[in-house]
C-alpha cells in the first residue's frame, strides 16, 4: 500500500533553500526496488555549497540517508526516500525547460514567506558573482573601474519567472541580459544580494 504524502517540512525556511537548489540542478529518479533518489549536482569548485545542500536535505527530511557521490567535475549529493516527490511535485519526465514548472500552493505559502532563501538556492545552483569591468577617462587618463555583479542562468523560463518575482518580492532591481540569463548590477541591489546570498564557497 502507497504510504500518504508527508506534511509540509517543519523547517520551512530550509525548504525554500533546497527548492531553489532542486529546480536549479536537482532531479528525481526511481530507485529499483523502490522508492526514489533526489539528486543535486554541486561542483567540486564550492566544497562549502555541497554541505549545505547535504545539511538541507538532513534538515527538511531528517533521518534520511544522505551520500556524495562523486562525478567528473561535481558532487551528486544523493538521497533515497519514498516522499521526494510529494515534497518536489515539479518532478516530471524531461528536463524541467521542456515542461512546465509550477509551484503548488503550499509551497507558493512557504516562498512568499521565505523569499531570500528561495533566491539563495537558485543562485547556489544556477548563479554567480562575478566582478564586470569598464574603463573611464579622468583627467585625460583612462582607468579601469571593477563592480561586482549577480548573474542567473536556467533554459526554463518558469523557473527564471519564479526567480525574478522573488527578486521583486525583496526590492532586488533586475535585467534579463537575454532569454535565459538574468542580471543584478546596480550598487544597492548587489549590496542586498551580498547581504542574505553571498558568492559561492
Amino acid at each position: 500500500m502507497t504510504r500518504p504524502c508527508p506534511a509540509p517540512p517543519a523547517d520551512t525556511a530550509t525548504y525554500s533553500y533546497l527548492l531553489g537548489l532542486y529546480l536549479g540542478d536537482g532531479c528525481i529518479s526511481p530507485h529499483p526496488h523502490g522508492g526514489q533518489y533526489l539528486r543535486i549536482a554541486c561542483a567540486d569548485a564550492w566544497p562549502g555549497l555541497i554541505e549545505r545542500c547535504r545539511t538541507a536535505i538532513l534538515t527538511v527530511r531528517p533521518g534520511a540517508s544522505v551520500s556524495l557521490v562523486q562525478k567528473q567535475g561535481c558532487v551528486a549529493v544523493s538521497s533515497y526516500d519514498r516522499h521526494w516527490p510529494c515534497l518536489f511535485p515539479q518532478h516530471g519526465l524531461g528536463p524541467k525547460h521542456e515542461r512546465t514548472i509550477a509551484l503548488e500552493a503550499w509551497q507558493q505559502v512557504i516562498v512568499g514567506r521565505h523569499p531570500w532563501e528561495l533566491v539563495r538556492g537558485l543562485v547556489h545552483s544556477d548563479g554567480c558573482r562575478t566582478m564586470n569591468w569598464t574603463t573611464r577617462l579622468v583627467a585625460g587618463e583612462r582607468r579601469r573601474y571593477e563592480y561586482p555583479r549577480y548573474f542567473f542562468t536556467n533554459k526554463s523560463a518558469d523557473i527564471t519567472r519564479l526567480f525574478t518575482d522573488a527578486l521583486d518580492v525583496v526590492g532586488v532591481a533586475w535585467k534579463r541580459a537575454n532569454a535565459k540569463n538574468i542580471s543584478v548590477a546596480r550598487r544597492a541591489s548587489v549590496a542586498l544580494m551580498d547581504a542574505y546570498v553571498g558568492p559561492k564557497y
